[in-house]
């Protein structure tokens, strides 16, 4: 499989790590939209939001078990925002399902 984010997640594409499990791997976004702009995926691909089913769902609540675990690493008490851009019209650009962790700044709605 040629996806961007299964091979960042294997280590064959280098980043900067903010967190890792057996289910998860998180990353900086190399284009952050905030002061603190982590990319967090699963690292079984799944290629997108649409794609959530019983079999897998399971791997979406480790993300959201992850951001909780970032945030209070990263000290994001005052809030943040995650975003999920699902296919090419939602703004997906890598085919596999990722959520943005923004921070660190006034996110004001609707975005901008």
């Amino acid at each position: 499989m040629d996806c961007l984010f299964c091979k960042i997640a294997a280590g064959e594409i280098p980043s900067t790590k903010v967190y890792e499990d057996e289910f998860v791997y998180a990353f900086l976004d190399i284009e952050p939209q905030a002061p603190f702009h982590a990319i967090i995926i699963p690292r079984q691909h799944i290629s997108g939001a649409d794609k959530i089913n019983g079999e897998n769902s399971i791997l979406i609540a480790k993300v959201f078990e992850a951001v909780a675990k970032i945030a209070e690493k990263e000290n994001l008490e005052k809030g943040f925002r995650v975003v999920n851009n699902c296919g090419e019209e939602g703004g997906q650009t890598v085919g596999h399902i990722h959520f943005h962790l923004l921070a660190r700044r006034n996110l004001a709605w609707p975005p901008g």
